[in-house]
């Protein structure tokens, strides 16, 4: 045979066998256009939205008022707050600025290392001189510096809820299939254990596994960038312990029936992937339109990233996150028994 002519049918078979498989064909040609729409509604090419700004309340409040009515008018979105309040909306990153009335003039609270804080400060002066019969407005500041408002706050839960979520897909759903096309499985069941012990077995190695995970990433963010602690530890490692629940349980019911390592790897990132893209991994979930938020709320990786955020930048305790917790533990008991109905041991 012409060499030519048989290099021509090595490469039609690598193609035939490339076409036959279904979870190649997902991620070549599905995904990426996936992606790409996910990322052009998140980032869509409209106009910037109007910086949200407190006004802190001043007694009797008369002056208050009109630099509200002032700033609504010119298009920003205020509203009025304590001192106390409104600094803490600040710092938690509800607020991009925060303006005290002294007078004739504001003081004007902001970091000046955020660059939407700065671009608000402009904005927000340029917008009340154009308002004002008085051009001369007197301005302060008053700078914010402390932790807690930076991106690297907001990243580091981020990229824990991460690690958490990949733990649990990865570490007990590949695994689990592995040892299925091993047939390591097909040998266990010839044992005197208990079949619900086994699959409880990688849950409960999954948990113990997480802490030294998870140290690490807080040791980094706390020690190594500042990050603050505003909430309690205990409260953090419970969120911690729920998401990775969750994450097993999603991990065991992935790996209950899949029979191939190529399948298994299609469907952990076909689960995994999107939710980076959705929860606010990298950046606020809040910029995907309002209608997309009952969905991105029911993810459980959304509810990992958002109660670490909750106790760890805003303090919130147990009571105030539980419904987050009820969400990450019905996805575990629920995954969990589902697994354990429809686990296929050989």
């Amino acid at each position: 045979m012409n060499r030519w002519r048989a290099f021509g049918l090595l490469v039609l078979a690598r193609l035939r066998i490339f076409y036959r498989e279904p979870e190649a064909l997902f991620w070549v040609y599905f995904f990426p256009l996936v992606m790409a729409v996910g990322l052009a509604v998140a980032f869509w090419n409209r106009p910037p939205d109007p910086p949200a700004v407190d006004v802190v309340l001043t007694d009797p409040g008369t002056s208050t008022q009109q630099w509200l009515d002032d700033l609504r008018s010119g298009g920003i979105r205020a509203e009025p707050a304590t001192a106390e309040e409104a600094r803490r909306r600040y710092l938690t990153g509800k607020t991009v600025l925060y303006l005290i009335p002294n007078g004739d003039g504001l003081t004007f609270g902001y970091d000046p290392t955020r660059s939407e804080s700065v671009s608000a400060r402009y904005h927000v002066e340029a917008v009340l001189r154009r308002r004002q019969a008085e051009p001369s407005l007197r301005i302060t500041e008053q700078l914010e510096t402390e932790p807690g408002n930076r991106y690297i706050d907001f990243l580091i839960p981020g990229l824990m809820g991460m690690n958490i979520l990949g733990g649990g897909m990865w570490g007990i759903g590949f695994v689990l299939v592995d040892l299925r096309v091993r047939k390591v499985l097909k040998r266990l069941v010839a044992t005197p254990m208990h079949r619900g012990d086994f699959l409880a077995s990688f849950l409960a190695a999954r948990l113990l596994m997480l802490l030294p995970e998870m140290l690490s990433l807080y040791v980094v963010g706390r020690w190594g960038f500042g990050m603050p602690m505003r909430g309690s530890v205990i409260a953090m490692a419970i969120v911690m312990l729920f998401g990775a629940a969750a994450s097993s349980g999603m991990g065991l019911l992935v790996a209950s029936r899949t029979e191939k390592s190529e399948t298994v790897v299609g469907l952990i990132n076909l689960l995994v992937l999107p939710m980076w893209l959705l929860s606010g991994v990298f950046f606020s979930s809040k910029r995907f339109p309002d209608a997309a938020q009952p969905f991105i709320q029911a993810l459980p990786l959304t509810q990992i990233i958002d109660g670490l955020r909750d106790v760890i930048l805003e303090g919130k305790s147990l009571p105030e996150i539980a419904w987050r917790l009820g969400i990450l533990g019905l996805y575990a008991v629920v995954c969990f028994t589902l697994a354990l109905r429809w686990f296929r041991w050989n």
